[in-house]
């Protein structure tokens, strides 16, 4: 079991200049917390909110992927949002952050929706621990570095560098969305010497619709595909909801997972509270070891109430 996931951990790290896709973390519950794709969602919803969201993956494994994300958006000016998106993931002894902040300008009443245009500028840390084991003792691999004898340590790495993103985003707020982006522009090499870290380009496309069944019963359909140029994944997701309150629906990973989600929502004066669960299902050769992958979001969001126009000229008595 060991030596299986330190292979896993070793390909995603992209050591020595081995080009690795995907190296974003997995959400399943993506389409509630777009910001950490997409900087051109920042203030297109035209209300204040905030996610929080914990991803532990494959459960079975020790050292298995855990991944925390935060993401915060708002609308500071009629054409302006702004956003923070922080993540922590990791894996065996790697560990990533990220920590950006997301402005776009914000096109209102564009054919009854907001487009966002924005940027995301931040910051990328990487770090590997010295305490990671080679894949096989006794078998050397000239592209994995390590002490392949009685040596109780290998080589580290900690490096902090910058990271750009760009994204365009467009949405009737509960109806439709669509955004295009791409994460880690500058495609850095980070470390050197014999330990290093190849960060790609990530591209992402995600679009939604939510179809008004009869009375109450909303269907939503999502849709996320992402890719690297070398390897691409696509997310195709259908989410049922009742009374905009309570959610029901399944996920498909092609060549990957499937998942069921919950969720509730409730709403409360000028806010929305929101709780939501997956589990995702193992399809791929990794099935046999791993229990699956449990996921939970927390989110609140709150929607400042209109001020009405009054025959008063003094801006402090509008409503």
């Amino acid at each position: 079991m060991k030596k299986l996931f330190t292979k896993i951990a070793i390909a995603i790290a992209g050591f020595t200049g081995v080009a690795v896709a995907q190296q974003d973390p997995q959400f399943t519950q993506w389409m509630h917390n777009k910001l950490i794709y997409n900087p051109g969602y920042a203030g297109t919803s035209g209300a204040i909110c905030g996610v929080l969201q914990f991803r532990q993956q494959w459960v079975s494994f020790t050292g298995a992927p855990q991944t925390i994300a935060v993401g915060a958006d708002m609308r500071i000016a009629p054409a302006v949002g702004l956003g923070l998106s922080i993540i922590s993931d990791k894996i065996g002894p790697m560990s990533t952050t990220f920590a950006r902040v997301a402005g776009s300008w914000n096109k209102t009443n564009l054919a009854g929706g907001t487009l966002g245009i924005g940027i995301d500028v931040g910051i990328l840390q990487k770090s590997i621990n010295a305490s990671w084991i080679v894949p096989e003792p006794g078998k050397i691999d000239p592209t994995i570095p390590g002490n392949y004898g009685d040596a109780l340590s290998n080589p580290a790495l900690g490096k902090v560098t910058y990271d750009l993103g760009f994204g365009a985003f467009y949405q009737i707020p509960g109806k439709f969305y669509a955004g295009l982006s791409s994460t880690h522009l500058p495609a850095q090499t980070v470390g050197s010497g014999s330990v290093k870290y190849d960060m790609t380009r990530h591209y992402y496309l995600m679009t939604g619709y939510t179809f008004n069944i009869a009375g109450p019963h909303d269907l939503g359909v999502n849709l996320k595909y992402k890719s690297d140029l070398a390897a691409g994944a696509l997310d195709a997701n259908l989410m049922y909801t009742y009374e905009k309150k309570i959610s029901v629906g399944t996920t498909y990973r092609f060549g990957d997972a499937a998942a069921i989600l919950l969720g509730y929502q409730m709403p409360y004066r000028n806010y929305t509270y929101k709780i939501g669960y997956s589990y995702d299902f193992v399809l791929s050769k990794i099935k046999g070891y791993s229990s699956g992958t449990h996921e939970i979001i927390l989110g609140v969001c709150y929607a400042p109430q209109l001020k009405k126009i009054t025959s008063y000229g003094d801006d402090r008595f509008l409503n």
